[in-house]
């Protein structure tokens, strides 16, 4: 059995992928990196300010260059932020480079948690009608490229991480390629 030495985690935001990703990372004995804070500490500025500059698509190509990278390094548990598997080539590196776990969330869980968050893609008139929109688009995506699919409602982000070592370290030819 080889060791697991690249993990992923997608999802809506508000799933829990930097929490549960962190104490994850420290049970596998691997790097955690979020996403997003790479992204943030690459530019120098946060992500509301790329969005504010560049709009959407041009975070979005940020994300897909940055998610390129990160993917390739060894002995990391990435957590990618919600919109990131958007992007075809950036599916296919998950995909292909590492195990793929979609924590899943409901809507009123992902309000709860991003409550008072800058969070763009959250300014909306509506948040609770603008997450079904996002998780309605995304979902599919998120499951057809999940090799582990975990719901993280209980909220219990050192169980879930004690779970989901245990189920990685005890699974053989989980991984895409």
């Amino acid at each position: 059995m080889r060791a697991i030495d690249r993990v992923f985690l997608i999802g809506p935001m508000g799933a829990g992928k930097s929490t549960i990703g962190r104490r994850l990372a420290r049970r596998l004995g691997l790097e955690f990196i979020d996403l997003d804070a790479a992204l943030e500490a690459r530019t120098g500025v946060d992500i509301p300010r790329i969005f504010d500059i560049e709009g959407e698509a041009g975070f979005r190509r940020r994300e897909a260059e940055l998610l390129d990278t990160l993917t390739r390094q060894a002995g990391i548990v990435l957590a990618t932020g919600g919109g990131a598997i958007l992007n075809a080539d950036s599916r296919r590196h998950l995909g292909s480079r590492g195990v793929v776990i979609y924590l899943r969330a409901r809507i009123t869980t992902q309000l709860a948690r991003t409550r008072g968050s800058s969070r763009p893609l959250l300014q909306a008139a509506d948040p609770a009608a603008r997450l079904q929109q996002l998780l309605d688009e995304r979902a599919p995506l998120y499951e057809s490229l999940a090799d582990l699919c975990v719901d993280t409602e209980d909220g219990n982000p050192d169980r879930l991480a004690a779970e989901l070592a245990d189920r990685l370290q005890h699974t053989e030819g989980m991984h895409h390629d």
